[in-house]
């Protein structure tokens, strides 16, 4: 296990994204306007509902964010998609604080269930996810986790059977 802290401010989010935190070549966060947190509040290897490890982030909603003046005009949402992407994010970032070695990618989602949408006036999201599975075998990297995302305390994603692995290829 590598020695990180278990919280994250946007300062090191940014050096993740950089590919400065994990080293080249390995987990990387996206560049704002992709970065779809602020901060990560809580990292572990083995709490979470599971024992496998879990991760909480925040996001700070304001009315300026890119996305609300093209998704839709006149009707601004956050489209769900960047929710989505934030999780798969940080399920990749908790492989990386593990020490795993690899750059991360996204290979699917069992269930997603959208049941509220990020307007404006929204002021902060919450992503929590809670690993399931956390594989790392000579030919595998991977980790499988169920999550949801809160807007103002309110849950309006649940998704189950998020899967994101490492490859140093």
């Amino acid at each position: 296990m590598a020695d990180y802290p278990s919280s994250f401010d946007k300062d090191e989010l940014l050096k993740c994204a950089r590919g400065e935190l994990f080293g080249p070549g390995n987990a990387q966060l996206p560049a704002p306007p992709m970065l779809m947190m602020d901060r990560i509040t809580e990292v572990s290897a083995d709490g979470g509902a599971h024992g496998k490890g879990h991760i909480v982030a925040e996001f700070d909603i304001n009315p300026e964010l890119w996305f609300f003046e093209c998704h839709f005009p006149g009707n601004p949402i956050m489209p769900g998609c960047l929710g989505l992407d934030g999780l798969w994010q940080l399920t990749g970032f908790n492989l990386g604080w593990r020490g795993w070695q690899g750059r991360g990618y996204a290979l699917g989602v069992g269930e997603v269930k959208l049941t509220g949408m990020v307007r404006p006036e929204r002021k902060m999201l919450t992503y929590k996810i809670d690993f399931t599975k956390a594989i790392q075998t000579r030919r595998l990297t991977m980790g499988v986790a169920d999550g949801i995302v809160e807007a103002d305390g309110e849950v309006i994603y649940d998704v189950k059977g998020m899967k994101v692995a490492l490859s140093e290829s």
